[in-house]
């Protein structure tokens, strides 16, 4: 391509983007606005307005490669290159903006607002006779592809993980976990404000039976204490190391076992009617901090959720 066609065609392109770039975000604010102070039918005049507005100046885009891209050589030719790349970049917009609503990174606003101008540029280009010029404006429509349907919903999806990984780790104090009772393991997990709770069940639930509770909070008192007024058929004890055992009685012959214990600043709690106290005991005894590898476990069996 000779200087002087180079010239008007880089001079078209840069037109192309900037007309679009300053008047589709402009059109598409409009749009929201009218939809949302009157709904889908006040969006009609400003459609009726703003598209031929859109093709006018996409017409006056082409005038300076008249006599370089054939679709612009004549004013109706020119019309209908306009609309075709109206169309063309429209759908490109509306490809980036559902891109953008599942969460893909599309920088600034000023870096968004100048994107809305490219997939024009690159519609335009696709109609310029040369094989570069070509090239390159599908080169630019891979790359946009391969991020907008590829790249970005991995990084968006990554960042939406890590943000879970510290919305649960918000009160690393609480996060505490203990193995699994014999043929039990976590059925579910969640994070409150001030606690953590663990349910323990059966690894064959539906044929075997069994439930133990485990709840990490923030304490309620100096230190774990038996209630003063007694309940009938409730047993509490306090030990010397400070560990509190409440065992509850129930008419049909079953108990229900609970312990109580400081565990560095916070207080542990792990109730059962089926573990007698030596399988609580040695729940408590293997409290550990929640690792990465058991929380990424139970975010993938979706066994863990958050409470406000």
């Amino acid at each position: 391509m000779k200087n002087g066609r180079a010239t008007r065609t880089a001079l078209h392109l840069f037109l192309v983007w900037a007309m679009t770039a300053a008047v589709v975000p402009t059109l598409g604010f409009e749009l929201v606005v009218s939809a949302w102070g009157g709904g889908a039918g006040a969006t009609v005049p400003v459609l009726a307005l703003g598209v031929p507005l859109m093709v006018g100046l996409l017409t006056v885009a082409g005038l300076p490669v008249r006599t370089v891209v054939p679709l612009c050589g004549s004013a109706p030719q020119r019309l209908g290159w306009a609309v075709l790349v109206f169309v063309l970049g429209t759908l490109g917009v509306l490809a980036g903006l559902t891109a953008y609503g599942g969460g893909v990174d599309l920088g600034s606003a000023g870096t968004r607002i100048a994107l809305t101008g490219a997939p024009y540029a690159v519609a335009a280009a696709l109609f310029v006779p040369s094989r570069w010029v070509r090239l390159g404006s599908l080169a630019a429509l891979a790359a946009g592809v391969a991020y907008g349907g590829f790249v970005g919903p991995a990084q968006a999806q990554q960042r939406h993980h890590e943000a879970e990984i510290a919305r649960y780790r918000e009160h690393p104090e609480l996060l505490y976990l203990g193995t699994a009772p014999p043929g039990m393991h976590v059925s579910h997990a969640e994070v409150g404000p001030a606690s953590f709770a663990v349910d323990y069940r059966p690894v064959r639930e539906g044929y075997e039976s069994g439930y133990v509770s485990l709840v990490v909070r923030s304490p309620f008192t100096p230190a774990p204490r038996c209630p003063e007024t007694g309940e009938k058929g409730v047993t509490c004890t306090v030990d010397a190391a400070g560990e509190m055992a409440t065992v509850r009685d129930f008419p049909d012959g079953t108990r229900e076992v609970t312990l109580t214990r400081r565990h560095r600043n916070a207080e542990v709690e792990v109730t059962s009617q089926t573990l007698d106290e030596p399988g609580l005991h040695h729940l408590l005894n293997t409290l550990h901090p929640l690792t990465d590898t058991e929380l990424e476990g139970l975010m993938q069996e979706k066994a863990i959720d958050h409470r406000l």
